[in-house]
């Protein structure tokens, strides 16, 4: 099955769509990436450097930083309709909310320190990019070697009756306008072979590809 980028959508699309998906139960998707996360062992990363590359909704930054509350994190996200909503639900978690510190703009143009993260995260943002080869560049520059990864994404499905059959399963009881984009973003996902093809494109041979759930892939590197 061909992969489908998403629709362009404009601010205030994207604004309500993250407002929607911020409501909406998450929690299976959100413990999935927490537990494969558990399972590279970070420890506490209290005094260490943290990058979240989007996820909001979902689990970075809030669910994460619940989860290590030493820890702080920085997150970027190419859209700033996602980055409002999540700044709007900050402001009810202020303890939570001074150990994180997002950056605007674009994968290429925040101005991350480069070589300077001890773990990078990244749920959610791989389909959504016009170019996947920016996000893996961008945890190319910025990681220090060496250091845990986690990126999790939806898997495109072989077929359009199986992507069908996910829908109906998993978003049958949420808003219309949640089943179109949960859709959408099946289509716009990638097939583990084509990661595997971007990792060899980006010059990162050391992260293993993973079949995680039904509808989930995973790409994680260990502590070297």
């Amino acid at each position: 099955m061909k992969r489908r980028p998403l629709p362009r959508r404009d601010h205030e699309e994207e604004r309500l769509l993250a407002q929607i998906w911020a409501n909406a139960d998450r929690a299976e998707t959100d413990a999935l990436f927490l537990r494969l996360l558990r399972e590279l062992q970070p420890g506490e990363l209290e005094g260490k450097q943290v990058l979240a590359l989007g996820g909001w909704p979902g689990p970075t930054p809030i669910g994460f930083l619940k989860a290590w509350p030493k820890a702080r994190c920085d997150l970027v996200d190419p859209s700033p309709a996602r980055l409002e909503t999540l700044a709007q639900a900050l402001e009810a978690l202020p303890g939570v909310a001074r150990r994180c510190r997002p950056f605007t703009g674009g994968l290429s143009s925040a101005s991350l320190p480069q070589g300077a993260y001890d773990l990078v995260l990244s749920p959610g943002l791989l389909h959504r990019l016009d170019d996947p080869l920016d996000l893996w560049c961008t945890i190319q520059r910025v990681a220090r070697p060496g250091v845990p990864i986690l990126v999790m994404d939806l898997m495109r499905p072989p077929s359009p009756g199986w992507l069908e059959s996910l829908v109906a399963t998993y978003a049958a009881d949420v808003p219309a306008i949640l089943q179109q984009d949960f859709r959408a973003a099946l289509w716009a996902a990638y097939a583990p072979a084509e990661i595997q093809e971007q990792l060899d494109a980006a010059g990162i041979p050391d992260l293993e590809v993973m079949v995680v759930s039904d509808r989930h892939l995973a790409v994680r590197r260990f502590f070297a």
